[in-house]
């Protein structure tokens, strides 16, 4: 009897893991501002500054500096509220601010600011996230509610710096 109970419980495991398997979302989104990179990257480091503009990332707490442990307050477009704690992993100037954590295989997020140059000394921000591991299909992440807060927030972040570069 005792076998056929872990045979089961090893079954049910492996349906799970099947049916979940290592599930992934991406989104992505970006903008075009009409401003230096450098501007557009200087706000976006400025964590602080947070609470002033950005309608999605509503609050982060932490130090900007890699492996820096961070709390991010959200409010999605849907009125959830969500605090989340993720690390810094990759800072480079003027290019890239990249957050996140979890733990592989069960659940992974790596959320994303890429900044590139364009003509006319534009930049084009690629605002992305990729989450994934088994447990993504039973976390709460309408992949459309949260690629609206994030275009929320490129076009907060574009009017916020355009209205400051002229």
């Amino acid at each position: 009897m005792e076998y056929f109970k872990y045979l089961l419980i090893f079954v049910v495991t492996g349906i799970v893991f099947m049916t979940v398997g290592c599930s992934s979302i991406a989104i992505r989104t970006s903008v075009e501002i009409d401003a230096p990179k450098e501007e557009v990257y200087k706000i976006l480091a400025d964590l602080d500054s947070y609470p002033n503009w950005n309608p999605y990332h509503r609050k982060v707490v932490g130090k900007f500096e890699e492996g820096a442990e961070l709390k991010i307050f959200v409010l999605r477009p849907d009125g959830k509220e969500v605090e989340v704690p993720p690390h810094m992993m990759r800072i480079v100037e003027n290019q890239e601010i990249t957050w996140g954590g979890g733990i592989k295989g069960i659940f992974y997020g790596v959320h994303s600011f890429i900044l590139e140059s364009q003509a006319h000394g534009k930049t084009l921000l690629k605002h992305n996230e990729d989450f994934s591991g088994f447990a993504i299909g039973f976390a709460d992440l309408p992949p459309d509610v949260i690629a609206e807060g994030y275009q929320q927030m490129n076009m907060a972040l574009k009017k916020l710096v355009e209205d400051g570069s002229k």
